[in-house]
């Protein structure tokens, strides 16, 4: 038989309009101006307030007072005063002043440059093309991971012409004398084999520093001295000379190092700007080039005898979508700054000094609980924002972090102690550097009693290398 029966319990739904709202919460500065951008373009009901709309609000009983008030200068022209005009323009900027703009710098990437260095040789047009193929098939660090058989194959197929390997085996080697000296190498060992045998082409001494990276560059990767000393019967000044000319050599042909004037990285836009104001710390929002909205009102004179249903509806959806959108920047920048306020206070001493030591252990449930929002809206309003402050910009997601407590029964950030753990590393005996047991008993003298395997993640968040690998001679 069928029971029918009655029940009542309690869910939560979130709404269209709430998810949307948490997702506008998590745009940063710049994916916000242009979800503003797109918006102007889409209303044709939403509206920029420009300087000139702002000033034409400026009260008319005012101007009649100001008028009133300098009534002994009705005659304007008689009026002699001495301020320049620029000062009382609106930019408070003069015609003639100068101002600096960066250079525009030429970009041109790697292969381009490559390229070009090959094209002003005395090549046919058949090696050029050859030329060019090979570059094109080099890896991002610059290395050629394809053999002169596979590449001969490769042209052969793609151009309809019949290329021999011995014919790619000598672009290879034209390739290898370009710059940078190691590009087209197959390898790390024939990288710095190449460079070695430039650097001997120079009249340099080489010959040590070759016969290792030839045959015990394995032992030198693990700083395994002893071994590279006995097999090669020197002494350890010999091989201190071999090993520091080699750490010379690039270890890519294509590095950060040897690209920087090409590459450009896009700058980071702050979200945020944290300032001293009379020893106060003040935070703003950085909405310099974010608009001010509003609804435009002549959608009241479309209404007023329209007649047309469906442009009655059309209207009405985008004034509704303009006013969501105003209220939506309204709510997010009071979220985001009672969100940023309660974080500076939290953490005031570090943004007093800057020094990491100085932040405290803190969660996103410590600001939700303070400001009494969800976890969610916290993490929106700082995941992958920015704050500029004036000892440079931070990410805000470092300044969260767990914490331990000391012997001293004091709760302290994993920040300290991987600045602290940073600074006995860079304070080691490098012929002995500390290992991760000796680094966990230095820290727990000072305090800090932490594992050796936390030690080991630590480092490796550091990107500091184990002990072995940080050995020298």
């Amino acid at each position: 038989m069928l029971n029918l029966s009655q029940t009542q319990k309690q869910t939560l739904r979130i709404s269209p309009s709430q998810i949307q709202l948490l997702n506008f919460l998590q745009l940063s500065t710049l994916e916000l101006e242009e979800h503003i951008k797109t918006e102007l373009e889409e209303n044709p009901l939403l509206e920029e307030v420009s300087v000139s709309d702002e000033s034409d609000d400026f009260d008319k009983d005012d101007k009649d007072l100001l008028q009133g008030n300098n009534s002994d200068y009705l005659d304007w022209d008689e009026y002699d005063d001495d301020t320049p005009n620029y000062k009382t323009q609106l930019n408070n900027y003069s015609s003639d002043d100068d101002f600096y703009s960066a250079p525009i710098v030429q970009q041109i990437s790697w292969r381009d440059d490559l390229k070009e260095q090959l094209h002003v040789l005395a090549l046919t047009e058949r090696q050029q093309l050859l030329g060019d193929f090979i570059i094109d098939s080099l890896d991002e660090n610059g290395f050629l991971k394809y053999d002169a058989e596979a590449i001969a194959d490769d042209v052969s197929f793609t151009n309809n012409i019949f290329v021999d390997t011995p014919d790619v085996e000598d672009i290879i080697k034209i390739i290898r004398q370009l710059d940078p000296i190691g590009i087209a190498a197959s390898n790390l060992q024939e990288c710095l084999l190449i460079q070695l045998d430039h650097k001997r082409e120079e009249g340099q001494n080489v010959d040590l520093a070759y016969e290792i990276v030839l045959n015990n560059l394995d032992d030198l990767a693990v700083r395994n001295y002893e071994k590279i000393m006995r097999s090669r019967e020197i002494c350890t000044d010999k091989l201190k000379e071999a090993v520091n000319l080699i750490t010379s050599l690039n270890a890519k042909p294509i590095s950060e190092e040897n690209t920087s004037s090409i590459l450009v990285k896009d700058n980071i836009i702050p979200d945020y700007l944290v300032f001293f104001d009379d020893n106060r710390i003040e935070v703003s929002l950085n909405s310099n080039q974010i608009p001010p909205l509003r609804v435009n009102n002549s959608f009241q004179d479309m209404l007023q005898g329209n007649t047309d249903k469906a442009a009655t509806n059309y209207i009405h959806t985008k004034v509704s979508a303009a006013n969501w959108l105003i209220d939506a920047i309204q709510q997010r920048e009071t979220t985001m700054l009672k969100t940023m306020r309660t974080l500076v206070k939290l953490q005031e001493e570090f943004f007093k000094t800057g020094n990491v030591q100085k932040l405290k252990p803190m969660t996103l449930k410590d600001i939700a609980e303070i400001i009494s929002m969800d976890i969610s809206t916290v993490s929106r309003v700082t995941s992958g924002k920015y704050a500029q402050t004036p000892f440079g910009t931070i990410h805000l997601k470092d300044l969260f972090s767990g914490g331990i407590f000391t012997e001293s029964g004091t709760e302290v950030s994993n920040r300290e102690i991987q600045q602290t753990l940073a600074t006995l590393i860079s304070n080691e005996d490098k012929n002995a550097p500390l290992n991760d047991f000796q680094l966990a008993d230095l820290l727990a003298q000072k305090g800090y009693p932490i594992a050796r395997r936390t030690v080991a993640k630590y480092r490796d968040h550091l990107g500091i290398q184990s002990a072995q690998l940080r050995r020298v001679l």
